[in-house]
């Protein structure tokens, strides 16, 4: 995958010249990665590089990191944890009034509150929390990836028993 390819050529030469920042960038990005093959060592890689990444006293990326930390917890079914991620993911975006992820984070809370089986109102909030958010920011590749999102809720919905509990694709 062009990603690995990208994170490891980053990895190698900022650990031989001390850039904890760049470093602690390909760490996560190579967990990411490793996740969609082996969640147990791509979390542990992202966990790492986040860790690494808070040490160098940065704070401003940490929601995009806490966003791919969120995706590889849900692909181990580590839903509460994932959720825990974007809450921080969230809190974060406000503290730092950062808006480039803040439609991602919503999008992804909805994917979780439905894998969790949680109240329908609220998953649906956050869904239209996000296409308005990609909306207003005029981001036509995250509307449209919120918009599939929702629209792919809304069929496993219609065909589920009940309609809760059910899981969606990342993307």
């Amino acid at each position: 995958m062009e990603v690995e390819r990208y994170s490891s050529d980053l990895v190698e030469p900022t650990t031989r010249q001390n850039f904890a920042f760049w470093l602690a960038t390909g760490e996560v990005l190579r967990g990411w990665v490793r996740s969609f093959d082996d969640t147990t060592e791509g979390i542990s890689w992202i966990e790492g590089g986040i860790r690494n990444y808070r040490a160098t006293g940065g704070l401003r990326g940490l929601p995009f990191w806490l966003a791919l930390k969120a995706e590889a917890l849900y692909l181990g079914n580590r839903i509460f944890e994932a959720l825990e991620a974007i809450m921080e993911a969230e809190g974060l975006a406000e503290r730092f009034e950062e808006r480039l992820w803040r439609a991602e984070l919503h999008r992804l809370r909805g994917v979780l509150l439905t894998a969790m089986g949680a109240d329908e109102v609220e998953i649906e909030a956050s869904f239209c929390a996000a296409i308005k958010t990609a909306r207003e920011q005029k981001s036509v590749s995250l509307q449209k990836r919120a918009e599939a999102t929702y629209a792919e809720y809304r069929r496993q919905k219609a065909s589920a028993a009940g309609g809760r509990g059910f899981r969606l694709p990342l993307c």
